[in-house]
């Protein structure tokens, strides 16, 4: 997928009642989109993951696309009350009231597709269009209630082993690098308790009754061989809505952003009105610059960089500056975060 770069996103906060801030973070220009996130998220992390950033950076052309991060995850505030679908949709209507959005599309994926619909039902004065992506009628049908007890079991045993697992379940397709980077900003994003709470919420979400409701123009996209959400239930989901479009994709992969991405973009954008994608401009990075990376990647502070390679400490401040600059980042977590997921092959600058 080639796509035009857009500027760095904006980042901002929304309050929630109780008064947790909630993250959230704007970039593209036009009409508002929403995202919103499947299990787990971090805005500023998945920004750094190039196969994450290119799919948002698709959708943001021709809109101004806002990604948020659930109470509790990613840069948003702690939160230990009850994971429930009222705090999701309280979450959706703090975020559209800081941002100032009044009528709005909205992409919903995973978990977020279920909280995406259930919206749509309730707030349909708010909604122009709606997408969603590898979703639910009913939770209890994500696999078996075994299986589920055991991916809940180790989640809380080990988030490391766990999350392992589940980005391996969620993203098959993916390079080792970018598995890796994945597994890593999940565990970023998330305390293990919360992790547990979320996917257990995903599993016990049942919006049937609420798929009638549902007004607003909608299409519904799953891939054949998703192996985390089955098929069957993205046709629940359309056939449970008046007038939805459904469209099975190929390909195994849970997330939206991982395998053949293009094809989730090119049916959203069409269905949302938004012309083909413009170009993409070389973003690479010269050889020093990916060698300083690396170094930041391995957790080495300026100082040991600067040994490391043999050059003053302000040149490798200057380097990072730089590095920032050309890919969007403002913190050398998400510069760690790229080149995990980033191959050795890939393009470079001179």
């Amino acid at each position: 997928m080639t796509v035009a770069r857009t500027r760095p996103p904006t980042l901002g906060w929304a309050q929630l009642p109780r008064r947790e801030r909630v993250a959230y973070a704007t970039s593209g220009d036009g009409p508002f989109l929403l995202v919103v996130p499947g299990w787990l998220s971090h805005v500023e992390l998945g920004w750094a993951v190039p196969a994450e950033r290119a799919f948002y950076e698709s959708l943001a052309q021709g809109r101004t696309l806002v990604r948020y991060d659930r109470p509790g995850c990613g840069l948003s505030d702690p939160y230990t009350g009850p994971r429930t679908m009222a705090l999701e949709l309280a979450t959706i209507a703090a975020v559209a009231e800081a941002v100032g959005m009044e009528r709005f599309d909205v992409l919903g994926f995973s978990l977020g597709a279920v909280v995406a619909a259930q919206w749509a039902a309730e707030r349909p004065e708010t909604l122009e269009r709606l997408v969603l992506y590898g979703g639910w009628a009913t939770g209890t049908a994500i696999g078996d209630e075994a299986s589920r007890h055991h991916v809940l079991g180790l989640l809380g045993a080990s988030w490391g082993l766990g999350s392992d697992l589940l980005t391996d379940l969620f993203a098959p397709e993916a390079d080792a690098g970018t598995r890796a980077a994945l597994a890593a900003y999940q565990r970023a994003a998330s305390s293990a308790a919360t992790a547990v709470a979320l996917l257990r919420l995903a599993y016990e979400l049942d919006i049937q009754v609420s798929l009638p409701q549902v007004r607003s123009p909608t299409l519904v996209l799953h891939r054949r061989q998703d192996r985390a959400a089955p098929i069957a239930q993205g046709r629940a989901l359309a056939n449970g809505i008046t007038g939805a479009m459904f469209v099975e994709l190929e390909g195994r992969s849970h997330l939206p952003a991982i395998g053949d991405a293009a094809s989730v973009v090119r049916e959203a954008r069409r269905f949302l009105g938004l012309p083909a994608l413009r170009r993409d401009v070389p973003t690479g990075l010269t050889a020093r610059q990916r060698e300083v990376a690396a170094l930041v990647a391995e957790g080495l502070t300026n100082r040991d960089v600067a040994g490391r390679l043999g050059i003053s400490e302000r040149s490798v401040e200057s380097h990072l500056e730089r590095i920032r600059l050309r890919l969007g980042f403002r913190s050398r977590a998400q510069v760690a975060a790229w080149h995990v997921a980033t191959p050795p092959s890939a393009p470079q600058v001179r």
